[in-house]
């Protein structure tokens, strides 16, 4: 290969692109005063050695709470130290998606641990052995604890984490330590699954985070640009367009980021000194193609199955289509990838239901009356050549 293939590339329209990547953290969080005031508020009790309140975030994802909640922190952090009356402050944080409590209670454990101490076994031992021993580590330190739990809902028994946490002192578990829960969650309903007991036990502050309307969007874009790109490099009306975009499709300040982002790189490519509308059109088409890959990819291998056999039913013309339609379909394409087919119909239809829950496929319901009953029929809401370019990339990657 030459050694001069990079040479003539010597312009750039990014003046510090990793201002524009996810795990960007900015100095100031704007278009959050009212969530920032709020959630200030609601720890403020640590700074006067109280007891911390329970504090549950709602909102979509990319609509800054995870941003907001480390500005916080790191905020109450430095405030603590200026605090006589404030304890130490201890921040241990856990992504819970699909999690055990144990696993779950673990982490927090070896987190409080020092380096050189014995890690908590993965397992061998009960959930009740794992919570005595978590406070047990708790007092040996002492101060106060905020446990940041990110994707609570995904916890595999939310209910019993967030009955015995917030109750530890006045189980007698904790005397020199007190803690408190920071919850975060992409899911609204999730406070109206858990037990009536543990609502009252928790006894929380709600911070819900709504998604960014496209002049929130815009204002976020206007202060990553005038950072992450060299001078006049992006057309305002671009700004405009990426923020409208996103504020159209999911209100997320990630997905606008990436839309600016990838308009730099279509920018660059075809030469161009600044990104405009037509960069962002087609950036959109990008990225759009990316999150339905990353969103195919998270889901089970039957799920990602039957929507590549409602792919090709949609290709065909022959949607909204039946589920034992679509299991037909299925079964031919299980075999045809080597895999063992699912066999009843009824879970055919339980993973129909889940992948219109998740925004996958819009079900219509169609009564014939008392000749043909009231069934289903669906069909996809995602681009169906994505799915099947998707599914084969899968597929080759593991023969």
């Amino acid at each position: 290969m030459s050694d001069d293939l990079f040479a003539d590339m010597t312009e750039t329209l990014f003046e510090d692109k990793s201002i524009l990547s996810e795990e960007y953290r900015p100095d100031v969080i704007v278009e959050r005063d009212d969530e920032i005031d709020a959630y200030r508020t609601a720890l403020k009790d640590v700074l006067f050695g109280r007891n911390p309140s329970n504090v549950f975030l709602y909102g979509k994802t990319g609509v800054g709470k995870t941003a907001v909640t480390e500005y916080i922190i790191e905020a109450l952090q430095a405030e603590v130290q200026r605090r006589e009356a404030a304890d130490e402050l201890h921040v241990h944080s856990r992504n819970c998606n699909d999690d055990s409590v144990y696993r779950t209670v673990r982490s927090l454990i070896n987190s409080i641990r020092e380096d050189h101490q014995e890690q908590f076994p993965e397992t061998g031992l009960s959930t009740s052995h794992a919570l005595e021993t978590l406070y047990e580590e708790m007092e040996a330190v002492g101060g106060t604890f905020l446990f940041i739990l990110d994707e609570i809902d995904h916890l595999s028994d939310p209910d019993s984490l967030l009955y015995e946490l917030p109750r530890a002192r006045a189980n007698g578990h904790l005397e020199t330590a007190s803690v408190g829960v920071i919850g975060i969650s992409n899911n609204y309903t999730f406070r109206s699954s858990l037990s009536p007991k543990v609502k009252d036990t928790l006894m929380e502050k709600e911070l819900a985070f709504s998604p960014y309307d496209a002049e929130e969007l815009q204002s976020i874009l206007a202060e990553r640009a005038e950072k992450a790109l060299v001078d006049d490099a992006c057309d305002d009306s671009a700004i405009r367009l990426a923020a409208a975009r996103a504020a159209k499709d999911t209100g997320s300040a990630r997905q606008a980021i990436d839309l600016l982002r990838e308009g730099g790189d279509v920018a660059e490519e075809q030469g161009d000194e600044a990104i405009t509308d037509s960069h962002i059109e087609i950036a959109a088409e990008r990225v759009q193609r990316g999150r339905v890959q990353d969103k195919l990819r998270d889901q089970t291998m039957h799920a990602q199955l039957i929507l590549e056999a409602l792919a090709h039913l949609e290709i065909r013309g022959q949607v909204p289509v039946r589920s034992k339609e679509i299991q037909n379909v299925y079964v031919d394409i299980t075999n045809e990838w080597n895999h063992d087919p699912l066999t009843t119909l009824k879970s055919i239809q339980n993973h129909l239901s889940d992948l219109t829950m998740l925004g996958f496929l819009e079900r219509t319901e169609q009564n014939e009356g008392r000749a043909g009953g009231a069934h289903y029929q669906y069909e996809l809401t995602l681009d169906p050549e994505i799915i099947i370019d998707t599914r084969n990339a899968i597929e080759a990657e593991e023969q």
